[in-house]
């Protein structure tokens, strides 16, 4: 089944990221993968800087399993293996702009032309772009996405999250066009996306790096040109101004910036987007939420506007992004810092207060040791037998938290948490298309029951302090692409399946991560229960 496929790609990135992630922070100083703070960078000590091997890894391996080994594959293959491995080594050493700059021409080189891959039409009724044109052009193109997604990497949370909105609108348009393989491109890195971005929101404890910012851009760049050009031509040309969002805009702001203050164009500096907001005293996860509102806002015009006339798309695209700078400008000539509003705001200062009792906090976390791993249970216990290579990927799974239980030293470690992620997931699937129709036809008792578990969450973070449980810009990228899913659902009338799916593991997930993060033993119930919901995915799978 196609959604399982995707599904399969998701949850094979995500596991792998999160499983390497640990592995690869031990080894980080070894190889020199760390980095040293300095006078235009925002953190104070050296950080890891190996996230992007594991989104890499973790997506390529997904990739492997499920699409063909083509020509088209092989060149993107081709063109990642170049930008990963001069990644790594820029790193651990920097290799100097010309050197940069030379890889990453080779790599698009080789994409563009082994995979014929360019642009063959452009905005304003361009039908016929010969190549001697479209091919350099494509070529300038994806570099240059490349260097804005490297470029916007300099928040925790910030180029990743990003990346991740933009990969979710490609994907979603190519599976109304059919294009599987797209699918599975875009769903492979969304699942090493959100592996990494588990250690990456404020504070961070590892760093992208160019390795994987390098990889992220080409990615986006291929599969905007690809879906454009050559999946769907139906789709305006200028939709990838919308698709790939604020980064796009932001390099080029820069770039005139340097231009007219007589900087050099390639030496980094402290005037993009995110530089301007932390000026204006917004906090760091606040200046991550701006721009994570912005990209949503822009790729979903961009999924919404998919069809209207290129003259609609980007004028729609610079009025926003107009905006956005005259916003900003506007801000700092008139001294206007976030900080003092706070502090003249009676409603942001009132924000916190009022906590509730701690022991409501104790009643409604039992009441989640209760019903989460129950749902776990029930479900795969009632639900149809699930497809075979999701009981491949529970059998795998199945066999790391048993030996994580058993002979792991941490009570909540990083391969729990990714057992417990894949299990709700898959859970969540296996009730929306094997559940059994008896409780489909109960839909109020299930909206009730989803219902009473978020208003024990939301219980439950209103008594705990907030170094035990903190809400962060990468929830706020969650609620973001639940929101665009029911948008989403709605323009194609599919929400009732779609957004519903969503909101559950969502809701879920956030449970789950409180029970986690409260455990005070290393066979906790929700351990078992996820143990238990994997060990019949697999046996009712696999028999």
């Amino acid at each position: 089944m196609v959604g399982t496929a995707y599904l399969f790609a998701v949850c094979v990135g995500l596991t792998i990221s999160m499983a390497l992630i640990p592995l690869l922070v031990r080894a980080a100083p070894r190889f020199g993968l760390l980095d040293v703070p300095d006078s235009r960078k925002v953190h104070a000590t050296p950080i890891p800087r190996v996230g992007g091997v594991a989104i890499v890894i973790g997506g390529l391996v997904a990739m492997l399993f499920l699409v063909p080994l083509d020509r088209l594959m092989q060149s993107y293959l081709l063109g990642v293996a170049v930008l990963f491995t001069l990644g790594v080594w820029d790193d651990i050493r920097e290799i100097g702009h010309y050197t940069k700059f030379a890889g990453q021409f080779a790599a698009v080189s080789i994409l563009v032309l082994h995979g014929d891959v360019y642009i063959t039409r452009l905005p304003f009724g361009w039908e016929t772009v010969p190549p001697e044109f479209g091919i350099p052009f494509t070529i300038f193109a994806i570099v240059g996405m490349i260097n804005a997604i490297n470029h916007s990497d300099g928040l925790d949370g910030l180029a990743g999250g990003e990346s991740l909105l933009s990969l979710v609108a490609i994907g979603y348009l190519a599976h109304v066009a059919g294009a599987i393989d797209v699918v599975i491109i875009a769903a492979a890195m969304i699942g090493g996306i959100l592996g990494f971005l588990r250690f990456n929101t404020h504070p961070a404890r590892i760093f992208m790096g160019d390795a994987g910012s390098q990889v992220l851009g080409l990615t986006l760049g291929f599969l905007a040109v690809l879906l454009t050009q050559n999946v769907n031509p139906a789709l305006s040309a200028a939709l990838p101004a919308l698709l790939l969002g604020l980064p796009i805009c932001d390099i080029l702001g820069v770039l005139y910036l340097r231009i007219t203050h007589g900087m050099n164009w390639f030496r980094a500096s402290r005037n993009h987007i995110h530089h301007r907001l932390l000026a204006l005293d917004l906090a760091h996860h606040e200046s991550v939420v701006v721009i994570y509102s912005i990209q949503m806002l822009l790729v979903l015009l961009g999924v919404l506007l998919r069809f209207e006339t290129d003259v609609l798309v980007l004028g729609v695209y610079l009025v926003i992004v107009s905006a956005v700078f005259t916003v900003l400008t506007v801000a700092e000539r008139s001294s206007w810092r976030a900080d003092r509003f706070r502090r003249e705001n009676r409603l942001l200062r009132s924000l916190g207060d009022g906590r509730l009792d701690p022991r409501l906090g104790d009643w409604s976390l039992t009441a989640l040791r209760v019903l989460i791993p129950g749902y776990l249970i029930l479900i795969n216990v009632l639900a149809g037998a699930p497809p075979y290579d999701i009981g491949l990927v529970a059998a795998v799974v199945f066999a790391v938290i048993l030996l994580e239980m058993a002979f792991g030293n941490g009570k909540s470690s990083v391969l729990v948490r990714a057992a417990v992620y894949v299990a709700v997931i898959f859970t969540v699937y296996m009730d929306m298309v094997h559940g059994p129709l008896w409780l489909e036809a109960h839909g109020i008792w299930i909206t009730a029951f989803f219902g009473l578990i978020a208003v024990l969450i939301g219980v439950n973070l209103r008594t705990r302090e907030r170094a035990i449980f903190e809400l962060t810009p990468f929830d706020y990228l969650v609620v973001c692409a639940v929101i665009g899913l029911v948008v989403i659902g709605q323009e194609q009338r599919l929400s009732d399946e779609i957004a519903a799916g969503a909101v559950k593991a969502v809701v879920l997930l956030y449970g789950c991560e409180l029970i986690l993060t409260a455990a005070r033993r290393r066979l906790g119930v929700l351990n078992i229960a996820t143990a238990a919901a994997l060990g019949i995915m697999c046996l009712r799978g696999l028999t």
